[in-house]
């Protein structure tokens, strides 16, 4: 992924993850350990009470952004202002699910 691109996906994961506090989701940047032959990778979750979405701050930018739009397809977008790039990553797996 040239640098253009890798910026270029790193405000639409910006753009995500302000979206998703917008709906409730609380966004948390971790640093996920790892083992020997098992792949970590963040996701939403609910913890005491709270809606979140964990992101292993040490994945590229096109896996934080896999797993932001994963956790935003469940939610209702309409009434949010989304780019025209960011809207289509979202909506991207709605298909496939």
């Amino acid at each position: 992924m040239s640098e253009l691109s890798e910026a270029r996906t790193m405000r639409i994961v910006e753009e995500l993850a302000e979206a998703a506090e917008r709906v409730g989701l609380q966004v948390r940047r971790e640093k996920i350990l790892r083992e020997i032959g098992y792949r970590t990778r963040g996701g939403a979750c609910r913890l005491r009470e709270k809606d979140l979405v964990i992101i292993d701050r040490d994945q590229p930018a096109s896996e934080q952004l896999e797993v932001l739009a994963e956790a935003l397809r469940s939610r209702d977008l309409e009434a949010l202002y989304l780019s025209p790039a960011a809207r289509r990553i979202v909506h991207v797996g709605e298909t496939q699910s």
